[in-house]
């Protein structure tokens, strides 16, 4: 016989599967038949077909082409610029990745050295003001490289000005954000930014960093501190 699940009912037996602790779709099989998970949703148990099966499931997680995964990000952003009740002067924007750790060898998933895990590494942004988040991508466990992380920062930036062309735009991150292809970016379509930057020959020579860091290393010792950080200014 062939079964038909409405696309509506396939989302909401994994949203729920993964609410219970249950975030492989291989679960969904052991829980068709559970008669909680049936009520929940809105199916009497031992009545008729049960939730959609795991290669359904996986079909559908699957089915999304990368097209439409930007238009999905493109509406996420349309989401947050209309909590606004009127376009803000400025808004400060952080991206980040977050480890987030497999249990298998899912596609797409690599060992990341960073973190010592095997996991996907997606990428957050939140508005700084009002932690709400602006945009959220699934992707592979690397770390972005400067082209890549371009291109998300300036698809970003393209989909909020198209609700506020006049905000000024402020996007923080760490030190893998700080690449060239992310500041020339920046620069040339007006956006401010504040990027951790890793050391290098030109901050290792200069006299005003390597005193600062001398000055925290001896404090640290002295101290017995675990982590110590210090700040300096330099040109």
């Amino acid at each position: 016989m062939r079964v038909i699940h409405r696309l509506d009912d396939i989302l909401r037996a994994r949203v729920f599967a993964i609410t219970c602790g249950y975030e492989d779709a291989e679960d969904i099989d052991s829980l068709r038949d559970e008669p909680g998970f049936r009520l929940a949703l809105g199916k009497l148990p031992g009545s008729g077909v049960g939730p959609a099966s795991q290669p359904t499931m996986s079909r559908w997680e699957n089915a999304p082409t990368t097209r439409e995964l930007a238009r999905m990000m493109a509406e996420m952003i349309g989401v947050y610029c209309a909590s606004y009740a009127a376009a803000p002067a400025a808004v400060t924007l952080d991206i980040n990745d977050t480890c987030d750790v497999v249990h298998g060898y899912q596609q797409l998933s690599f060992w990341n050295g960073h973190y010592g895990e095997r996991c996907f590494l997606p990428i957050y942004v939140y508005d700084t003001a009002t932690g709400r988040p602006v945009a959220v991508l699934l992707r592979t466990g690397k770390t972005p490289s400067g082209k890549e992380a371009a291109g998300h920062i300036r698809r970003l930036v393209r989909h909020i000005r198209r609700y506020w062309p006049n905000t000024r735009i402020t996007v923080c991150g760490d030190g893998h954000y700080g690449r060239p292809e992310v500041m020339a970016f920046c620069e040339a379509a007006h956006v401010d930014y504040v990027f951790g930057l890793p050391t290098n020959a030109a901050l290792r020579a200069d006299l005003v960093i390597v005193t600062a860091a001398d000055v925290c290393a001896v404090r640290r010792a002295e101290e017995s501190r675990v982590v110590l950080r210090s700040y300096a200014d330099t040109r």
